[in-house]
């Protein structure tokens, strides 16, 4: 049956009802036919890639499933013209007489395998700028090549921007953790995230700029005391540090206007201290502050909590046990104790019970810097209840003795030390 209905005539067609013609071809294979029609392309090149195709097309099947499957072949068939096409997009920025140019120079299979390294280095990038995620994010290789292999150039183009923004970030916080002797590991078990060490790597420059470690709580409650007594002799205006890498000072700068508008509230003599480092607060899920398992101690010592004799000979009473009702959790079994001696000792945020990546966390950073058992000692003396302190010394003088293998890189699996921990600490598998 024929229609009645007249075809249009394209000379009727008005500015506004003239429809314009989209060209949805992969860019391979308008970059060839261009090269063949303008004779960049020559027929022996369109015979070599003719004879590659086929070939690459099974290794690419078999790579991610099997070759023996024709639906598998058809997505391998997808799969390389969208590599070479990305690989071609990138080297030409699109322009089909250069990447008619470099299919002429370069054989098909070396483009696809371009593109395909293309999309290695985007995978590598981290996804996610929180650093408790960076060892754990992200599907294995194969899955992710699987994905973006059959994604278009527009959303390759969008997630590297979105990556590369990413770290960026991490490298300009680990720059500024460097600065002030924070480590990786810390900020894994802290769960910062990038943005957030950035913004207090700006702000605690600006306010101590002498300082040599980052600050906790009680020492960033501290400086703004002193900053607020004295705001004559306080900074003034707040900018990118020196000597900080040029290429970082991008990522950076974007952050100076915000943080120096928090500085002036952080200042203020009216805004009150005590709900700004609240751990939950507005402030702290912005701005990163490491929990520092002695900072307690040391205001311990400095506070009424800690009373002299009449003596005056320094020796100190039983001391309040909030401190160790908070510490412990209200758990006060060996293996709950004994977790939280060994953070105390590894200077790592006090628990009482390790997920098992966390516990080889710490192994791997007292290998790296080194343990000191004596203050779960100092703790035990200031805070335990004095009935218990011996107790508790000899337990924790037992598990020191025995935990020399956390510091044996003989045992390089950690096989050892993680057994000793799930035999004497609460590891939860």
């Amino acid at each position: 049956m024929t229609s009645s209905v007249s075809p249009p005539n394209p000379a009727d067609a008005t500015p506004s009802s003239a429809i314009s013609l989209h060209d949805a071809r992969p860019f391979f294979e308008k970059a060839l036919v261009h090269g063949i029609e303008h004779g960049i392309v020559p027929p022996e090149k369109v015979d070599a890639i003719e004879a590659d195709a086929p070939k690459g097309m099974v290794q690419v099947a078999r790579y991610f499933g099997t070759e023996f499957l024709r639906p598998e072949l058809e997505k391998a068939r997808e799969r390389m013209v969208n590599l070479v096409s990305l690989d071609l997009l990138e080297e030409s920025a699109g322009d089909l007489g250069r990447a008619a140019l470099l299919l002429r120079e370069h054989s098909f299979l070396s483009r696809s395998k371009a593109g395909s390294d293309r999309l290695r280095r985007l995978i590598a990038l981290p996804q996610n700028s929180n650093f408790g995620f960076l060892s754990t994010t992200g599907e294995p290789d194969v899955q992710q090549l699987s994905v973006w292999s059959l994604r278009s150039h527009a959303e390759y183009r969008a997630e590297l921007a979105r990556r590369t923004a990413i770290a960026g970030a991490i490298a300009a916080a680990m720059w500024f953790a460097e600065q002030f002797g924070l480590d990786e590991t810390a900020l894994e078990e802290g769960g910062a995230d990038a943005e957030g060490v950035i913004r207090m790597g700006l702000l605690w420059h600006w306010m101590h700029p002498a300082a040599e470690h980052w600050p906790h709580a009680a020492a960033f409650e501290k400086r703004v005391a002193t900053l607020r007594r004295k705001p004559a002799k306080g900074p003034q205006e707040l900018d990118v540090p020196a000597g900080m890498p040029p290429e970082l000072v991008p990522v950076v700068r974007p952050w100076v206007a915000p943080v120096q508008a928090e500085a002036a509230r952080v200042l203020d003599p009216a805004a009150p201290l005590a709900p700004m480092v609240r751990p939950l607060g507005s402030f702290r899920a912005r701005y990163f502050l490491v929990d520092d398992p002695l900072a307690e101690l040391d205001e311990h010592y400095r506070s009424a909590d800690v009373l002299l004799d009449e003596s005056g000979d320094g020796e100190t009473l039983a001391p309040a046990s909030k401190t160790w009702e908070r510490a412990t959790q209200g758990h006060d079994d060996e293996h709950s104790l004994l977790t939280m001696f060994l953070c105390l000792a590894a200077g790592t945020p006090k628990k009482t019970v390790l997920t098992e990546k966390l516990a080889a966390s710490l192994v791997r950073r007292v290998r790296k810097l080194g343990w000191q058992p004596e203050r779960a000692s100092e703790f035990i003396l200031a805070h335990a209840a004095e009935g218990y302190r011996a107790a508790y010394l000899e337990l924790w003088s037992a598990f020191v003795t025995e935990a020399r293998v956390l510091l044996d890189d003989r045992d390089s699996g950690l096989h050892e030390a993680m057994a000793l921990l799930r035999r004497e600490c609460h590891v939860a598998g």
